[in-house]
């Protein structure tokens, strides 16, 4: 598209690829400090809002939701959980938050916290287009890159930006901005996926379940009253197509099973998706004048319920770091991003990795290997070192800047 006639040039001090969670808090931040940015994403808004991923926020990213004057719905719809409940052997161990580390998570779906944040943008006047195509990011290592997008109406524009930040998840082009020779990228392969469904049924627990079981991980979340999330470890190979409903609910009773006569409430399955995942990290999150959040830089397994923390916790560092960037300091502030950045996301894969191999049978494992993850979790619960550290782990920890 280097060749198209551009309709439209517009300087902005901070151009954000990407209109997740990620790209909408880090305008909304910036633009409550003064500073102007426009926001372009490929996807509609009916397209982000029907897409259902995580539902776990902690409590800090719950507070900057209604303190950075977002919205409150998350307090009226939101539920604060306090703990959740691990089943293993047959039986059920709560690890009580609350109790062990004086906090707590709330389930709230991103598909709201994307709403609240685009209704904010709105209401306060932001720039965000959805639906753009070719996108594109030039001259990012230079002082003053430019993004050129097409709009929905056919006509093309130029964004002229001090800053560009690339929040483009992990399929998008930003990350690969960075070039081959100067990037390092970190990953490991899980050799299963989840198997996904929403049904139309009341909940079968107050707080979440994960439970372990010979026949493999299952987990067990809540939605609203009569909507329900819920998961199980299946073949990265699986076909949604190839399970009917009655399969599926054999499959979940079957992971769920224990001496207490534990049972899932079952109703109509309206949605089923196979979910591949890997953990994954890009070093630098800053090339020139390009800077990576959220997934653009980095993915969890969902087992941990980091993903859109780390996201939402990216944005939280690099906003005032760009208001430094903007004024005074200039682009040496910059250099604060990744350090604040990374010592979380490092956190969160150590976590999220370690809750994946604690609950999920692996292709090939013996019975030796069933014995000793049994072990494991027994450690976990059993002790109050080990209860206090998943709580800890799981409902994040205190940001620093």
């Amino acid at each position: 598209m280097a060749d198209a006639v551009i309709d439209t040039v517009t300087p902005v001090p901070v151009a954000i690829v990407g209109a997740g969670p990620a790209g909408l808090m880090l305008a909304h931040l910036l633009g409550r400090a003064g500073v102007e940015t426009v926001v372009l994403d490929t996807r509609t808004r009916r397209e982000i809002e029907t897409t259902h991923r995580a539902g776990i926020l902690e409590a800090d990213a719950a507070r900057d939701l209604v303190e950075s004057g977002v919205s409150d719905r998350i307090l009226r719809e939101g539920d604060e959980h306090h703990g959740v409940e691990l089943r293993f052997g047959g039986r059920a161990h709560r690890i009580d938050f609350a109790e062990l580390v004086g906090a707590s998570v709330w389930l709230y779906p991103q598909t709201a916290v994307f709403a609240d944040l685009a209704d904010a943008r709105r209401r306060d006047g932001g720039t965000v287009h959805f639906g753009v195509r070719d996108t594109e990011v030039l001259e990012p290592e230079g002082r003053e890159p430019k993004v050129r997008y097409t709009a929905p109406d056919g006509t093309r524009h130029e964004l002229r930006a001090r800053y560009v930040v690339g929040a483009d998840g992990s399929r998008g082009s930003c990350r690969e901005l960075v070039p081959a020779p100067h990037r390092a990228r970190y990953g490991k392969e899980y050799p299963f996926a989840w198997f996904g469904i929403m049904a139309e049924a009341p909940a079968s627990a107050p707080e979440l379940v994960y439970a372990h079981s010979e026949h493999g991980f299952a987990l067990i979340s809540q939605r609203t009253e009569t909507v329900q999330r819920m998961y199980f470890q299946c073949d990265a190979r699986e076909s949604a197509a190839d399970w009917p409903d009655e399969r599926i609910w054999q499959t979940l009773q079957e992971r769920v099973a224990g001496q207490d006569g534990f049972r899932l409430t079952e109703g109509s399955i309206t949605e089923k998706t196979v979910l591949r995942f890997r953990s994954f990290v890009q070093q630098p999150m800053r090339w020139g004048s390009l800077l990576l959040a959220g997934d653009a830089a980095h993915t969890v397994p969902p087992t941990g319920a980091r993903g859109l923390n780390l996201a939402l916790h990216d944005v939280r560092v690099l906003a005032p770091v760009l208001l430094r960037a903007l004024g005074a300091e200039g682009p040496d502030a910059l250099d604060a991003y990744q350090p604040l950045a990374l010592q979380r996301v490092w956190r969160a894969q150590n976590f999220s990795c370690w809750m994946t191999q604690l609950l999920h049978t692996a292709p090939g494992g013996t019975a030796f290997d069933l014995r000793r993850q049994l072990g494991e979790l027994d450690n976990v619960v059993g002790t109050r070192a080990g209860r206090a550290y998943l709580a800890e782990q799981y409902t994040g920890w205190p940001t620093h800047h």
